[in-house]
């Protein structure tokens, strides 16, 4: 709703000329949801265990249905408004265009004047609404059991559903004690030796549901009788201190403090008490369930350590928490044998029970259960109430096919929900959207960083912060769900270890379409149900290819769709015109689609269909902010009046001057990736005016190009400052060109050169933020016969990757300062007639790559003996990587 406010305070501008009495309005309609915004965050900020009733949701669900309804009218008239294009012309065409435009915009004032008046009409029916059937004074009986009791359950489990629980308790206690169990035991010879250790912290971490508190519990129960005192205290999202503190002493000794809870001491008053009562004493204590570092640091002020062996078992689903906290241990999901050993002993009481008809079947489930306990126990309990019925295959292909469409409505599968939904009430506002929009995705998809959170953006759910980019702020969302366990890493890239890509579990998928299809924040068509809600579909995933799918979208009303994405490749589609307020297109599912067919959607965008008969929705479709092609595809000309373009993804293609014309209009543009086709000289200057206008652009790749890309007019003209990477492999350039110096925020360089000169070497470490560099070589310097000495510092540079035929640098003392990994692929055949490559000097080295091509086999031994001598006179000893 942030982003909608802001929109109305734009909206009062004096260029947008409104009327008195429609500004009067447009204030009124700001106030009015400015109050609704802070009711709604109260109503999204509930604690888990007091969330708001049944009524409250509708009203909330009403409230933000009104929001994106008053957003879609503000946009409505903006691009109308804001599309108008200017005609000075004194002939008499030039008159009746400019009459006609007065007469539009008088029209489009009138029409936003109607649509505030009718919305602010339902902002005062919902609110009375609200209030006619309010029932605040009666109590309500509680939809299930509470959390606290759910998670209680854990602690009473039987001894049979411990599968897979024993190497993990025996690797805790080891951390925890440093020692066996055989150890544990001589204790209590041999105190006085033994015990003499500084307090010990273990911190188990992982997604809801995978056995964090049943593990604690498992090694807690086996540890307690050596110690002293021992207490095993739930912490929940919202710790109550007093009521924590007051719980650990009277676990402590139950005799000093039998009345505890009727004490009026504060907080400061009990962790005296608490230190006290600990020192010189030998205790363990469970601390389950901590969701934030602040709740960590007030708790462990509690614990004295008097070096005897003390020990500390946490619980988080947060792995900031579990850092912060100590002693990291990553809870993973049970293997395959002991989730089917779980699976069948909850259902049929025997490891290895299952009739057959019903194997594969149950193989299918586990799969998605993914090693996790609680839905593996959640299913199994499901599943055992039908396992003597004759229709037990079909009810169990029931279940199968619910699992992640949300729809399931058994008590254990809400039990489940409930247990994972505290993890989502803890999320922020913004967080919560980012969240849900996850629900677009197929199961089991990869789901890549970079393009979610332009998704997230285009969207509205990423705001600014002064001093970060809008990717970086994504970065942080996307981030803070990891570090929730909402969403699983699925590719970590090497070097800075940052998660790529991420994956959701099953489990946490059929949460999302749960919350989701109680709130109507999007629709997906999979196949299996059909598009049976009466809201407004505002966001639409296609995981379908059927063409009855297809023929049920002809009929559905998706002129509210915001995000539309293909999962599937289509043969048949609603008219383009159908999608006028869409933010996010992703196109890169449509693999069945060809070429032309892309063109097609690209020629609708683009306002080139039929100007006249469908200018109406052209209009609209320039406020696309994201773009995304799979297949290689030629982007008509005239395309430059997407002005509202942030990313063009994909595989485009370039071919005429009007195209890198074109380009240089898209002044949004934050990420570019273009192919040019049929490179011709002349574009040399139109491409370099182009780059200088786009002032937004982080991220650039460019193929096809060839020849110098300097400017004939000097290095005066602006550059985008913005610029953090460029891609240039698939071109050749004669030298780096002298305008990148100027990129401060330039971060990550390809770039491929015909030849390598001082001069680029010069450049390039001059870049004052490079801390990547991939740097191919086509050929080498005529008439060269000694190789470039680097002596430049490169003041940021952590990675340096060289390709060439033929080795032509040599590392001075002093070079490159803060380089960790160097790369090198050279043909040893054809470099000069030594491998001295001064890696001795490369100080902060820590890892050395080095892959030699064509090196006759008679000289591996001296090439060898000659790489590892500088290696080893690296004062910082890295490691070596040598492949020949």
């Amino acid at each position: 709703m942030g982003t909608l406010l802001s929109k109305l305070g734009n909206l009062l501008k004096e260029e947008y000329k409104l009327h008195r009495n429609l500004r009067e309005e447009i204030t009124f309609l700001k106030s009015e949801l400015e109050s609704m915004e802070a009711a709604f965050l109260k109503v999204s900020e509930a604690p888990i265990d007091q969330p708001p009733d049944r009524q409250v949701k509708i009203w909330a669900r009403d409230v933000r249905d009104l929001s994106y309804d008053i957003e879609d009218s503000v946009d409505e008239f903006m691009v109308r408004i804001d599309s108008r294009t200017p005609n000075n012309s004194r002939s008499f065409g030039g008159f009746v265009y400019r009459s006609m435009d007065l007469l539009n915009r008088a029209k489009f004032r009138h029409k936003i004047g109607t649509d505030i008046k009718g919305i602010k009409s339902r902002i005062k029916e919902v609110n009375d609404r609200h209030d006619r059937y309010k029932v605040d004074g009666v109590l309500t009986k509680p939809i299930g059991p509470t959390v606290d009791s759910l998670r209680l359950s854990t602690l009473y489990k039987r001894v049979n559903e411990f599968v897979g629980i024993d190497e993990k308790s025996d690797e805790l206690v080891r951390m925890l004690m440093g020692t066996g169990e055989s150890s544990i035991r001589k204790r209590k010879r041999d105190v006085s030796e033994e015990s003499k250790q500084k307090l010990k912290i273990v911190s188990i971490v992982g997604v809801g549901g995978l056995g964090k508190t049943t593990l604690a519990n498992v090694v807690y129960e086996r540890l307690k009788t050596q110690f002293y005192c021992f207490a095993f205290v739930p912490v929940s999202l919202t710790p109550n201190m007093e009521k924590i503190f007051k719980n650990m002493l009277h676990q402590f000794d139950k005799k000093k403090y039998w009345n505890i809870n009727e004490a009026t001491w504060d907080e400061a008053q009990l962790i005296a008490e608490l230190r006290e009562f600990l020192r010189n004493k030998r205790y363990l204590i469970v601390i389950d369930d901590i969701w934030d570092i602040s709740a960590w640091e007030k708790i462990k002020c509690s614990f004295v350590d008097s070096e005897n062996g003390s020990g500390i078992i946490t619980t988080t689903r947060n792995v900031d928490v579990a850092k912060e906290v100590g002693g990291v241990y990553q809870l993973k999901p049970l293997c395959h044998v002991d989730s089917r050993k779980l699976f069948n002993l909850r259902i049929f009481g025997a490891e290895d029970k299952c009739p057959p008809q019903l194997a594969e079947l149950s193989e299918r489930i586990l799969k998605k259960c993914s090693g996790v306990p609680l839905a593996i126990i959640t299913i199994a309990s499901m599943l055992a109430s039908k396992i003597e019925n004759e229709n037990a295959h079909k009810y169990w292909s029931k279940v199968y096919l619910s699992i992640g469409s949300g729809t399931e409505d058994s008590q254990d599968m809400n039990h489940m929900r409930s247990i994972l939904s505290i993890s989502y009430s803890d999320l922020a506002p913004h967080l919560k959207s980012c969240f849900l929009y996850l629900g677009l995705y197929p199961e089991d998809s990869e789901i890549y960083k970079y393009d979610l959170i332009w998704r997230w953006f285009g969207e509205g759910f990423v705001h600014k912060q002064l001093g970060k980019s809008l990717y970086e702020v994504g970065e942080e969302y996307f981030n803070e769900l990891m570090n929730k366990s909402l969403i699983q890493p699925a590719y970590i890239r090497k070097g800075d270890n940052k998660a790529i890509s991420c994956r959701v579990h099953d489990m946490v998928l059929d949460l999302i379409t749960s919350l989701s299809n109680e709130e109507h924040f999007l629709t997906t068509l999979r196949g299996e149900h059909p598009i049976t809600t009466d809201a407004k579909i505002r966001r639409l995933s296609l995981h379908s290819s059927n063409e009855d799918d297809f023929k049920q979208l002809s009929i559905s009303n998706l002129s509210h769709v915001r995000s539309l994405i293909f999962f599937k490749g289509f043969n048949s589609f609603p008219a383009y015109s159908s999608f006028p307020l869409l933010r996010v297109l992703n196109l890169s599912g449509c693999k069945k689609a060809d070429n032309n067919h892309c063109k097609d959607i690209c020629l609708y965008l683009f306002h080139l269909r039929d100007p006249e008969r469908d200018r109406e929705s052209a209009i609209f479709a320039g406020q696309i902010l994201y773009l995304n092609v799979y297949l290689k595809t030629r982007i008509p000309d005239g395309f430059g009046s997407l002005k509202y373009l942030q990313e063009l993804k994909g595989r485009i293609l370039i071919g005429s001057l009007t195209n890198v014309h074109d380009l240089g209009k898209l002044t949004e543009l934050r990420r570019l990736h273009i192919e040019f086709q049929g490179w011709e000289t002349s574009w040399k200057e139109p491409l370099h005016r182009c780059l200088s206008n786009l002032v937004s652009l982080e991220d650039l790749t460019i193929a096809g190009c060839f020849g110098s890309l300097d400017s004939a007019c000097g290095d005066s003209s602006p550059r985008p400052q913005q610029l953090c990477s460029i891609g240039m492999w698939n071109s050749t350039i004669h030298a780096v060109p002298n305008w990148m110096v100027s990129l401060s925020t330039l971060s990550n360089l390809t770039i491929k050169l015909d030849t390598l000169k001082e001069r680029d070497l010069q450049i390039l470490g001059s870049i004052p933020s490079l801390s990547r560099l991939y740097l191919g070589v086509e050929k080498p310097t005529v008439d060269r016969d000694e190789r470039l000495i680097i002596s430049y510092r490169f003041q940021c540079l952590s990675l340096f990757e060289y390709w060439s035929d033929t080795m032509e640098i040599e590392f001075a003392q002093g070079a490159m300062q803060n380089l960790r990994t160097l790369k090198l692929f050279i043909d040893v055949h054809k470099t000069y007639d030594h491998v001295d490559f001064g890696l001795e000097n490369l100080s902060a080295l820590e890892h050395a790559y080095l892959y030699l091509d064509n090196c006759p086999e008679e000289m591996h031994e001296v090439v060898e003996a000659g790489i590892r001598r500088q290696i080893h006179m690296n004062p910082n000893s890295p490691t070596l990587d040598l492949s020949m």
